[in-house]
């Protein structure tokens, strides 16, 4: 049955995938979620359940050598659907039944909000790209809280798969009000949430990105410290930063003792396709406002990545994203010091066989190596090895 229902993925959501034009980037996701939204809140009925079962018999990969204990949480494996999909958790309770160890929800804010004016999400098909200019499209903190409710998830520490929860700036709020924003937020969304993502990196909120100063996201930190049971907090940063800004991003995360930081975010920069023309605009890419996703984003992301590492030194977890697409982009990005990967735009065109392609590749590589879990491979900077997968 599960293999039934990703030939059918691979049949209708394919051909529509492969090419800029043609329906709507957005109307697709949003109906995909709907269908997994229904999913999740009615997965404890046999006939839904079922299918769920088939699904995870076919998609997960269990094998202790990928398990991980970091900042308090276990997860079953190293590979994570980022935020952005799931923006109002509507689909929380049944990510670990596409093969995911860890599922980041959001992002969300403390007021309801409906995002940047459409289109605001276009395919680049050729380059396996996205272009969005969302702008924190979500129901608001209390709204998604409710919708957690109404899921009845496990307890946090008992579930089959990580949920963090990704917080954003509400738009109308001004930059010198955005701790207590964010505070509020969390107090409504803290008691379901694993760990806690503060996102300052988003292209699509006029002013976030200054909260990346180390003065301003120091005292946001604290801020969010301050709130009773806090869960784990991260960072998520964005790949334009100057290597001093990263430096300074991992000396706060060490001394404010962040439970990791997430790099990266969409960019700004065009990297070799300010020209490229989006059919569904008639303008190139360089006239286009928002951030670009996917396979051209993969070499800054690995970059920023290693400078984080090479600054926070080899305690500090870090999370990888942007550009993973395969095994190979997988291990590379836990080679260069990630214990963790993150899959958004890429999961989008390969399908759900990307996650268990992933894992299996994983697994393949600690084989060759000998290695006895997945951790002796973060930072190992050991290559990739043709074949194996």
């Amino acid at each position: 049955m599960a293999k039934t229902q990703v030939d059918t993925w691979q049949r209708f959501f394919g051909p529509l995938l492969a090419a800029d034009e043609g329906a709507d980037a957005e109307l697709l996701s949003g109906l995909s979620l709907k269908a997994l939204a229904q999913a999740s809140r009615w997965r404890q009925l046999a006939p839904v359940a079922a299918t769920l079962k088939g699904m995870q018999g076919s998609l997960q990969r269990q094998d202790p050598r990928l398990v991980q204990n970091l900042f308090g949480c276990c997860f079953k494996n190293p590979v994570g659907l980022a935020a952005g999909f799931d923006k109002n958790a509507e689909a929380a309770g049944i990510w670990h039944h596409f093969g995911f160890g860890f599922a980041e929800l959001g992002t969300v804010t403390a007021l309801a909000q409906a995002g940047n004016p459409k289109p605001r999400l276009f395919r680049l098909a050729k380059e396996q790209a996205a272009l969005n200019r969302m702008g924190f499209n979500n129901q608001g903190a209390a709204a998604v809280a409710k919708i957690l409710e109404r899921q009845r998830l496990d307890a946090v520490g008992h579930r089959p798969a990580i949920l963090g929860v990704n917080l954003g700036k509400s738009k109308l709020v001004p930059l010198e009000r955005a701790a207590c924003d964010y505070a509020a937020s969390l107090e409504q969304l803290a008691a379901f949430a694993d760990y806690v993502v503060i996102n300052v990196s988003s292209p699509n909120t006029p002013g976030l990105r200054q909260l990346q100063d180390e003065t301003l996201l120091r005292q946001l930190v604290e801020r969010l410290r301050c709130q009773p049971a806090c869960p784990p907090l991260l960072v998520k940063i964005a790949p334009d930063l100057e290597d001093a800004a990263i430096a300074a991003v991992a000396r706060l995360a060490y001394e404010e003792g962040l439970a990791a930081v997430i790099a990266t975010n969409t960019s700004l920069d065009r990297f070799d396709l300010a020209d490229r023309l989006l059919p569904q605009t008639g303008r190139c890419l360089k006239d286009e406002a928002g951030g670009l996703s996917g396979v051209p984003l993969r070499a800054r992301a690995l970059q920023v990545l290693r400078c984080l590492r090479a600054n926070a030194g080899p305690q500090l977890p870090l999370i990888g994203v942007g550009g993973i697409d395969s095994a190979e982009t997988a291990w590379e990005r836990i080679a260069a010091g990630a214990s963790l990967v993150q899959l958004y735009t890429g999961w989008i065109y390969r399908g759900p066989e990307l996650v268990p392609w992933i894992l299996e590749g994983l697994q393949q590589q600690l084989d060759f190596y000998g290695l006895s879990s997945i951790q002796a491979a973060v930072g190992s900077e050991l290559p990739w090895q043709a074949g194996e997968s």
